[in-house]
């Protein structure tokens, strides 16, 4: 039986040291407050800003929700952005999405301030995980991934990892931070060759596919660790699961994320602590 990797345990541990901080910067007049810009109706964006909205409450940090209407002009939107840049009361913003298609989502990134961004959309903040500098921050559920290893002990060091997804929001990001780690990283995606025999070979094994339990049995072997990223609502069960077939890899590897309660919980903590750090560089 493997091992569950519970993110309410990783939550708790990033809580005790940003209650300290909270504490600190409330103490020298400062509240960190997040900002939410949300354009539209989307449930899956309003469920994210809930847990984010909740996550921040428990915490101290303050909120600030926008609410743009699905039809919103890029000129409007790009007017909201440069407001939240130069609001000195908001320490990070974030920006859900996909916009609507009418919307240019590569000039609203680039619009907003790097300081602020604390979810990795701008190019300032990805060249900082790429390049390693610290500066900046990463995508939230990337970092999440990362999280939940140190927070485990799993060292990277020399470990075979394979990821399975190569987007910006989590496969090249946490590509980029494991090698930071020193791990030996291989990427799959769709053109991906003989992908099982690929991912056998993972010691950490990190999966973002996007596709509901596509990774069955021939995907493992024993002693790995793996991470699922993926969250997808399975109406034949009714209820949420993960990209991985969790009854097919638990009985194989040596560790997993569950889903739910995995990486998405640690998310919303990621992005609050990043709210919880710009406000400590601002002091700084």
């Amino acid at each position: 039986m493997a091992e569950l990797l519970r993110g309410a345990d990783v939550v708790a541990a990033l809580g005790e040291k940003m209650t300290k901080d909270i504490e600190e910067l409330k103490g020298k007049g400062i509240t960190p407050t997040l900002a939410i810009l949300r354009v539209g109706e989307r449930p899956d964006d309003i469920s994210y800003e809930k847990g984010a909205t909740k996550r921040c409450e428990t915490t101290g940090v303050a909120v600030k929700s926008i609410v743009l209407p699905p039809d919103v002009t890029q000129d409007t939107l790009m007017e909201n952005i440069r407001s939240l840049n130069t609001d000195e009361s908001i320490h990070g913003v974030l920006i859900l999405r996909p916009l609507p298609k009418h919307l240019d989502e590569d000039a609203v990134c680039a619009a907003l301030e790097p300081s602020k961004d604390i979810d990795g959309i701008t190019e300032g903040s990805l060249a900082g995980v790429f390049k390693g500098s610290g500066k900046g921050f990463a995508p939230c559920t990337a970092q999440a991934c990362m999280e939940i290893l140190d927070h485990y002990n799993i060292d990277c060091k020399g470990k075979r990892a394979v990821i399975i997804g190569r987007s910006l929001v989590v496969g090249k990001p946490a590509a980029m931070m494991l090698m930071g780690r020193h791990a030996t990283v291989t990427v799959c995606h769709t053109r991906t060759v003989d992908m099982p025999s690929v991912a056998r070979g993972a010691e950490i094994l990190i999966v973002a596919a996007g596709q509901m339990e596509g990774l069955t049995k021939e995907y493992f072997s024993p002693g790995q660790i793996v991470i699922d990223v993926g969250i997808n609502w399975n109406d034949e069960k009714g209820k949420l699961c993960g990209d991985v077939k969790f009854d097919d890899a638990e009985p194989i590897v040596a560790a997993i994320t569950p889903v739910p309660g995995g990486v998405g919980t640690v998310t919303t903590s990621v992005l609050v602590s990043h709210v919880v750090e710009a406000a400590k560089k601002l002091l700084n």
